[in-house]
C-alpha cells in the first residue's frame, strides 16, 4: 500500500513538473503593427526583459499593416504551430487601444498561449489550434508599474508585461485574470467550400515579397476539382462581392512550369491553392488585395 502511494506522489509530482515546464519556458514572440523605425517594440523587450532577464524574446513581425487586424490574425495562424507548448506570443494590432475591448490570453489545445486584445486577432487561431481556455487580464495585478495614468501603448504596459510574466513563471495561466467563455470576436470571411464544380474561398494574405496570390482553398477542398498538371483552371477573384480580376491559368507542379511573366496555379508552402506570374507580381498587377472582404471562384476550364 505505501509503495503504491510513493508511486501515486511521484507520478503526480512529475505531472505537475510537466505542466509547469510546458506552461512556462521562458519563450516570448512578439508581433505588432509598430515596425521599427521608432523605439515601440524595443520598449516592449525592455519590459518584457525587466519582468525575468532569463527570457528568450523573439519576433514574428514587426511589419503587419497599420491596424490591420486581419493579417495580424494571419501570421499568427501561420506561425504559432510551430512553436512548442508553452509558448508565449503577444499580438498588438490595437486600434481601439483604450477602448472597452478586452484584453485576454488565450491558450489553444496545442498548448501555446497569445495575449492580444479580443477585437478579431484571435479568430483563425480559434478555427485551426482550437480554444482551450480564454481569460481576461486582470490590469490591477498584471500592469506595469507606474503606467496607471497611460492608455495608448498597452503593448508596453499591459500585453508585454503579461506576457513576459506568463512565460517566465511568475504566474501562472489561471493568476492571468478570470476565466471567460470562448465566444471572442471573430472576423467574417468566405470560407472554402466546394459546390457545382466551383471551389470559392477567401484571399487572406499575399506572398507579400513576390505578389503571389494565396488562398485559403486547402489540399483537401481543392482535391475536389484537382486537375492533372499542365490542366487550365479558371478564376475570379472579387471584392466585396465586385469582380476584380477573370483569368485562366495552368496547374503548375513549380513556377518554371511556365514562361517568364506567364501566370500558374499552384500549392503553396501551406498547400493552399494560389496564384502567380512567373518572376512577376500578380497582386501589382492586377491590383488584388486581400482580407475578410476579397474572395475567389476557381473552376476546371
Amino acid at each position: 500500500m505505501i509503495n503504491k502511494l510513493r508511486s501515486l506522489l511521484l507520478i503526480f509530482s512529475f505531472t505537475l513538473i510537466t505542466c509547469s515546464v510546458w506552461a512556462q519556458n521562458k519563450i516570448l514572440v512578439l508581433q505588432s503593427d509598430f515596425g521599427i523605425k521608432d523605439g515601440a517594440v524595443s520598449a516592449m523587450k525592455g519590459v518584457a526583459s525587466g519582468v525575468a532577464s532569463d527570457l528568450k524574446i523573439y519576433d514574428l513581425t514587426h511589419e503587419i499593416p497599420a491596424y490591420n487586424i486581419w493579417e495580424a490574425s494571419y501570421r499568427l495562424m501561420q506561425t504559432v504551430q510551430y512553436w512548442p507548448v508553452g509558448t508565449v506570443f503577444v499580438s498588438v494590432v490595437d486600434p481601439g487601444v483604450g477602448t472597452a475591448r478586452k484584453s485576454v490570453v488565450l491558450k489553444t489545445k496545442t498548448g501555446q498561449f497569445i495575449v492580444t486584445p479580443d477585437n478579431g486577432t484571435l479568430t483563425l487561431i480559434a478555427e485551426t489550434l482550437g480554444i482551450e481556455e480564454v481569460r481576461q487580464i486582470d490590469e490591477f495585478i498584471n500592469r506595469r508599474k507606474g503606467s496607471e495614468k497611460s492608455y495608448t501603448f498597452h503593448g508596453r504596459d499591459v500585453y508585454a508585461f503579461t506576457g513576459a510574466r506568463l512565460a517566465s513563471g511568475v504566474i501562472n495561466f489561471s493568476q492571468v485574470g478570470p476565466l471567460l467563455p470562448p465566444n471572442i470576436v471573430r472576423i467574417h470571411y468566405q470560407q472554402p467550400s466546394f459546390s457545382h464544380g466551383t471551389l470559392e474561398g477567401n484571399i487572406p494574405i499575399l506572398d507579400v515579397q513576390y505578389g503571389n496570390i494565396w488562398t485559403n482553398i486547402n489540399d483537401s477542398v481543392f482535391n475536389l476539382i484537382r486537375p492533372e498538371f499542365a490542366k487550365m483552371l479558371h478564376f475570379t477573384i472579387y471584392h466585396n462581392l465586385k469582380p476584380i480580376f477573370e483569368g485562366d491559368a495552368p496547374y503548375s507542379h513549380s513556377f518554371g512550369d511556365v514562361g517568364k511573366g506567364k501566370p500558374l496555379a499552384y500549392l503553396n508552402s501551406l498547400l493552399q491553392l494560389s496564384f502567380a506570374l512567373n518572376q512577376g507580381d500578380f497582386a501589382k498587377t492586377y491590383h488584388i488585395g486581400t482580407g475578410s472582404d476579397w474572395s475567389i471562384k476557381v473552376t476546371r476550364k
